[in-house]
């Protein structure tokens, strides 16, 4: 019923409104920080997160976002983090040979 009546209210929910960015699962890989955060898009969480690099320079991160959707939020996170990884092995630290503080992917 406190359920019930949080959501009515404005109180958290598991699911953010329509287009929201959840918070997600994060994962150390190679020497990065993997941190998935899938969107939410109707009844189902579309594949989005980002890639964070800390050095003496200070904090780097890239955005990534696929059209890959899920059904279930922890589906979204776990292919976020994996297709995290594949960025990672694939273009390592060419993810942030601009010298940018925020970009995309």
């Amino acid at each position: 019923m406190a359920s019930i009546l949080s959501r009515l209210f404005g109180g958290s929910s598991d699911k953010p409104a329509g287009g929201a960015k959840a918070k997600g699962k994060e994962e150390a890989h190679g020497g990065f920080v993997i941190r998935s955060q899938p969107i939410s898009s109707g009844n189902q969480w579309r594949l989005a997160g980002f890639i964070l690099k800390q050095d003496e320079a200070g904090e780097q991160t890239r955005e990534f976002q696929r059209a890959d959707t899920f059904t279930s939020r922890d589906e979204a996170e776990a292919a976020g983090i994996r297709k995290g990884k594949q960025i990672i092995d694939e273009q390592g630290d060419n993810l942030f040979a601009d010298g940018e503080a925020t970009g995309r992917v």
